[in-house]
């Protein structure tokens, strides 16, 4: 027998069956289909609703209660995993779906009204107050500090700034190339060794005033020991290297060779 109900006007035919299963106190998942068709088919007759694309929706969930009512009086159909298939399914879930959607609509309902309760100042600081700066308190800044712990800071300060300095890139300095007639320069070596005859080679390389000059010394030497015009000789490690003119050689030193 159906139990007449009289109910308020709800959104839509999903919304009254969730009505019924929460005024029946029934489980979702396992729907008593006969009472709730007969319960919704009762609110059906009740409507006073002339709008028919509104009733014709009530109506097609009406067909589909009758049909799964029908349903569940037949033999339960078997799946292709052998399992048998329950009439209600579709329908639990079209509910499950509508439910969480009616709960999120809630939600943000909610944060909708809470939301209007927020309200926001504009920055209404006036300039001289935004421009104003404390001013600093010298006498508290250095209250107890001594001069001993300010000479501490400054030589902190001055080892971090001699940190911060390459002990190699620092010394670099501008590279200048410095003019060295080689001609001049072997000329002066042979009239040296000419007038020596024997002397060490450190007398030599210390009447010269650059670093340039003790190169170009140092290669002149080389060719004339390779022509024969002087030898050298050292008696141990570290002594000095002595050199010897040969006056017998009158081999010039070709300069091409040292350009």
């Amino acid at each position: 027998m159906a139990i007449p109900v009289r109910l308020e006007v709800f959104e839509g035919p999903l919304d009254l069956l969730l009505y019924l299963i929460d005024k029946n106190k029934v489980d979702i998942y396992d729907i008593p289909i006969v009472t709730i068709t007969d319960q919704y088919l009762a609110y059906i007759r009740q409507m006073q609703q002339h709008d028919m694309n509104v009733v014709s929706e009530f109506m097609v969930m009406a067909a589909t209660l009758i049909d799964i009512k029908c349903r569940m009086l037949l033999p339960k159909e078997v799946n292709e995993e052998g399992e048998e298939e329950d009439p209600r399914d579709e329908l639990v879930q079209k509910l499950l779906e509508y439910k969480m959607v009616r709960y999120m609509s809630v939600e943000l309902r909610d944060r909708q009204l809470d939301a209007g309760y927020n309200l926001y100042k504009k920055k209404t600081i006036p300039p001289e107050v935004a421009g104003y700066e404390e001013p600093v308190n010298y006498e508290e800044l250095i209250d107890g500090l001594s001069l001993k712990m300010l000479n501490d800071v400054f030589l902190t300060l001055l080892q971090r700034q001699e940190d911060k300095i390459d002990p190699v890139r620092s010394s670099f300095g501008n590279i200048e190339k410095e003019e060295i007639d080689i001609s001049l320069k072997a000329t002066y070596i042979e009239a040296y060794t000419r007038e020596h005859k024997r002397f060490a080679f450190r007398s030599l390389l210390e009447n010269q005033s650059s670093r340039y000059e003790l190169i170009v010394t140092f290669l002149v030497v080389l060719e004339m020991i390779r022509i024969g015009k002087v030898t050298i000789e050292q008696e141990e490690a570290f002594a000095d290297i002595m050199i010897t003119n040969n006056e017998d050689n009158n081999e010039r030193v070709d300069m091409a060779q040292l350009a």
